[in-house]
């Protein structure tokens, strides 16, 4: 008798224990605790990532955005903008069976994007307090004409930092990623399928801002892509290249002085190779600063993008944490590696 093999998904299916190949964002958890590990890095309450004083403020403020996107995303009907609906079940229904992404972040976006952004903007408010800069920045926000509102939306979505005002796009970054979250929230993750690349969100066909390992459950010890509008994570292989899912010359780079990583990582001029095996690593149980925040280099494609480990900080936030550990960035660039995708949340200008 002859026997069909089963593909490896089908052997997962089986397998009530697997771990989660998708795991959607839960807003009303996401943006508080996303607004608390700003702080925490703001206040130099992470020794795996030492913020440099001159973001200490930037920090305070993204917490701040944090904050009004909890308050948006968590309002009860009639006290804040109504969230668009989400696309009709036909469109989801006919990307979910393509492999392509149920909300995807290209193309027309729902018009009530604006009512969501407004809203942000109402909420800062306080924030801006005795900030004339910020409050600067809001009211120019306020009265930008609706073609150049999205088109710095669109650029924002497409990541394309030329010619954008690096002064309004974190804001209306803030303002897409509650809808997107919000969306994603909605979804069911075991029919959304995994696309065609692993580079990009299932679910909104974003990049990733960084990976994490997570721990507990059956998540434990997996690394996962965190997708930097919808926050959604999917599950990608350890020792995998983020950006080309080449795998034979992956190295960590870290901030740690030379010679003190448990690894051998260093301060960006040394590295530690991995191998290839998708098992999830043992769980250390020691905290070890200097593992907290690495950037996972390849020869390849001469690229990099940051990886967060939870088994060394529980309270590990992929978006928060890439923020702030600029100078991860810094010494990795320096050393001749491109950053795989940009942080939604900042924007440099061309001066």
């Amino acid at each position: 008798m002859v026997q069909r093999l089963l593909s490896p998904g089908e052997i997962e299916s089986l397998d009530h224990n697997s771990m989660p190949r998708l795991v959607l964002p839960q807003p009303g958890v996401l943006f508080p605790a996303r607004a608390a590990r700003l702080r925490q890095l703001a206040d130099g309450g992470v020794p795996g990532i030492p913020a440099p004083d001159s973001l200490h403020g930037y920090l305070h403020l993204m917490a701040a955005v944090a904050d009004a996107q909890a308050a948006v995303a968590t309002a009860r009907p009639g006290s804040g903008p109504a969230m668009p609906p989400l696309p009709s079940t036909d469109a989801i229904e006919t990307a979910l069976a393509h492999n392509m992404p149920p909300l995807p972040v290209s193309g027309p976006r729902p018009a009530g994007w604006r009512a969501i952004y407004l809203a942000l903007l109402d909420q800062l408010d306080a924030a801006s307090a005795g900030q004339p800069q910020l409050a600067a920045v809001l009211a120019s926000l306020r009265i930008l004409p609706e073609a150049e509102l999205e088109g710095c939306a669109d650029a924002v979505l497409a990541e394309i930092g030329e010619g954008i005002n690096p002064l309004h796009a974190p804001f209306v970054a803030a303002a897409l990623q509650v809808l997107w979250t919000a969306h994603a929230s909605q979804l069911d993750a075991n029919r959304v399928q995994p696309p065609v690349t692993g580079t990009l969100c299932p679910v909104c066909g974003s990049h990733p801002v960084a990976s994490v390992i997570r721990i507990g459950g059956q998540a434990q010890g997996y690394r996962y892509l965190h997708c930097a509008i919808c926050a959604s994570e999917w599950h990608m292989v350890r020792v995998k290249c983020s950006c080309c899912e080449k795998n034979a010359r992956i190295a960590y780079q870290g901030l740690t002085p030379s010679g003190a990583g448990a690894d051998g990582s260093s301060s960006g001029s040394s590295s530690s190779s991995s191998s290839s095996s998708d098992a999830p690593a043992p769980a250390n149980k020691a905290q070890d600063p200097s593992r907290v925040a690495r950037a996972e280099t390849c020869e390849d494609c001469h690229s990099y993008r940051k990886i967060f480990n939870q088994e060394h900080d529980f309270l590990v936030e992929p978006l928060a944490d890439d923020l702030a550990s600029l100078a991860l960035d810094l010494l990795v660039t320096e050393a001749g590696y491109t950053r795989g995708s940009v942080n939604p949340l900042l924007w440099f200008g061309s001066e």
